[in-house]
């Protein structure tokens, strides 16, 4: 119920990795990254929200993304760098505890990254969460990984719990 009353007021719309999102800012100013990128605004801000049974799909960004736990059930946030040569680390984001737990952690530029609501018995059926990019968000700058491509191929074969994701 709440995930429903979220995505009406919030005007959440469906988004191309999986779960639900909305813009929130995208600054008027630009800046010119230094990786010869063309201008993009200085930084951009969304709403993502993911229901349970629903998950962000294995992508990168070529700009610095930080997630920030807003409400719902914890967030499994999965990074790895860009050639997947060190095994995906995990984040728990969500309230602070005693299991590591944190509300907020930060991508790095052209990152892999997945991630999906850790769901508990009698617990929230979403996670809501607040993304920012800097620089800002352009599609250009975002990447699917392929399921027939060579960075899934190194999933399979070394981290095969994680190919849900893809």
């Amino acid at each position: 119920m709440r995930a429903r009353q979220l995505i009406e007021t919030l005007q959440l719309a469906p988004h191309p990795e999986g779960g639900w999102f909305r813009e929130l800012f995208r600054s008027t100013a630009q800046v010119s990254p230094a990786d010869g990128r063309s201008a993009r605004q200085a930084l951009t801000t969304i709403y993502f929200l993911l229901e349970a049974g629903q998950h962000s799909r294995w992508h990168r960004v070529l700009s610095d993304e930080v997630w920030v736990h807003l409400e719902g059930a914890p967030l499994s946030l999965w990074t790895s760098d860009a050639a997947l040569r060190t095994p995906p680390a995990h984040t728990r984001l969500g309230p602070v505890d005693v299991h590591g737990t944190h509300p907020q952690h930060t991508v790095p530029a052209g990152h892999w990254q997945a991630a999906k609501p850790l769901l508990a018995p009698d617990g929230p059926d979403y996670t809501l969460v607040h993304c920012t990019v800097g620089p800002g968000f352009d599609f250009s700058d975002f990447s699917f990984m392929q399921p027939d491509g060579e960075e899934a191929s190194l999933l399979r074969h070394h981290w095969p719990a994680l190919v849900e994701l893809i």
